[in-house]
């Protein structure tokens, strides 16, 4: 398999999140022509080894297919795949491509010998948007997995632990009144009340190796015109959680503080963490690879087994314009890989 031609292949068919269609038709025919079974639910797929044993441990090696819209600033074509000085130009080169083909590279050399576990190698939709047609559905439909490789650029590094995501929908109500008068309730002073909170509270536990709970205020509306006292005002927060709280429990803190209504668009979307003594991240110490708490959120979040996230490239260059990622990168990402998981014990 030539991984970096593969890359060049990708980066060519247009795959912004929820449009994936094209090049998940494209892989497919692309993994089918290597001699590989293919399964496909929506613009997901999969394979798995041959010689499945069912008394055997399985290893997920996932990443994905799609990539956020190409900004305005981008002064290269992002569907085309330049390779100049060793680095390979386009859209998604980084985010997800140059782990999408390191992974499927690993598969095929994997699965060229018997090893201690079943290995599965899927190519994943709508993460850029965590979207229900990506892998939200498609654990749903995978054999059940017991460890879990999540390819995002991490310079080869190994996140640990990853942050979760709540959303948060706030509203505080006044009472209208004319504005030249000393008349209503002003839901905008209200809401700079809970505002202020958000801006300055601390929780009590903060992770090593993610910090503290981070909450931001993102958005915020209100008023009709400027002679009325508002009697709404609506506020967005960004909520990201560490490893020590679940989102109901963050969500439950909150609204014990804030006199406002707070409404999570989802609760789903928690932190993850993975044991350092997990024979995945030993043997990844044991190859001299550093870890690392992640900021931002993977397809980790709809996986309920232990995962480490380690992949080909550098999380700086994601979304943004003439993203590129290194041959190097992806070459040696592929070794990586390999050592990192052949012939390990895992239960």
């Amino acid at each position: 398999m030539d991984a970096i031609a593969l890359l060049k292949s990708l980066i060519a068919i247009p795959s912004v999140s929820r449009d994936e269609k094209a090049v998940a038709d494209f892989l497919e025919k692309e993994m089918k022509a290597m001699g590989l079974v293919v399964q496909r639910i929506d613009n997901n797929l999969w394979t798995q080894n041959t010689d499945w044993d069912e008394f055997k441990p399985t290893i997920l090696l996932n990443a994905h297919l799609d990539t956020v819209k190409p900004s305005d600033s981008w002064t290269r074509n992002p569907f085309e795949a330049v390779e100049e000085n060793g680095r390979i130009y386009g859209l998604g080169s980084n985010d997800d491509g140059g782990s999408l083909v390191a992974l499927l590279a690993s598969f095929i050399r994997l699965t060229k010998k018997e090893q201690p576990y079943n290995l599965i190698f899927a190519a994943s939709s709508e993460e850029e948007v965590c979207g229900a047609l990506g892998m939200k559905k498609l654990i749903n439909h995978l054999p059940k997995i017991d460890f879990g490789i999540v390819g995002e650029p991490t310079g080869m590094r190994m996140a640990i632990a990853e942050k979760g995501l709540m959303v948060l929908d706030c509203k505080t109500l006044g009472k209208s009144g004319h504005a030249a008068r000393n008349e209503g309730e002003n839901a905008i002073y209200k809401a700079l009340e809970a505002i202020e909170w958000f801006r300055n509270y601390r929780f009590e536990k903060k992770s090593e190796l993610l910090g503290d709970v981070k909450m931001t205020v993102t958005l915020i509306n209100a008023g009709t015109q400027h002679n009325v006292v508002p009697d709404q005002c609506t506020f967005v927060v960004d909520v990201r959680t560490n490893e020590h709280y679940s989102n109901l429990e963050a969500l439950d803190i909150i609204r014990q503080h804030v006199a406002c209504e707070v409404s999570p668009r989802s609760v789903n979307l928690n932190s993850s963490c993975i044991d350092v003594a997990h024979p995945a991240v030993r043997r990844g110490l044991e190859l001299g690879l550093s870890t690392f708490g992640s900021p931002t959120m993977s397809d980790q979040v709809h996986m309920t087994f232990p995962t480490l996230k380690i992949g080909v490239g550098d999380s700086a260059r994601s979304h943004t314009a003439d993203e590129f990622v290194l041959v190097s990168e992806v070459l040696d990402g592929i070794n990586c890989y390999v050592d990192l998981l052949d012939g390990l014990v895992i239960n």
